[in-house]
């Protein structure tokens, strides 16, 4: 799996990104085969004027799924990094144990045989 990260408005410090990589590593069920790509924007919205602008947006994709994205928005960088990582690993897992449970769910239907004197 990929972690790419752009901030095109100020540099990606080494601490920076060892902090998201971090996070995401904490939060994100690595090791699965589930996750191909984790991309991350880090932008300040209002840019010098200050103010609760600083955001985090991550992507990720998933392999026979929909992408899950989730933002933040804070003050502080590193809390709208943590408060993303902290969604999307929620959603992540959401969505894998959808995927699973439908995929289970089809699987018992086509093991179960038809009742007697169906009409199907």
């Amino acid at each position: 799996m990929d972690i790419r990260i752009e901030s095109p408005q100020f540099p990606t410090t080494n601490a920076l990104s060892s902090y998201l990589r971090r996070r995401l590593r904490d939060h994100l069920p690595f090791g699965t085969e589930r996750i191909r790509e984790v991309e991350a924007h880090l932008s300040d919205v209002n840019g010098r004027r200050g103010g609760r602008d600083k955001r985090c947006r991550l992507i990720v994709r998933l392999n026979q799924a929909p992408e899950v994205v989730v933002q933040s928005t804070d003050s502080d960088l590193y809390t709208a990094i943590r408060r993303s990582a902290d969604r999307v690993g929620r959603a992540v897992r959401r969505s894998i144990g959808r995927r699973l449970s439908s995929r289970r769910r089809r699987d018992r239907q086509t093991l179960e045989p038809d009742p007697v004197g169906s009409l199907a």
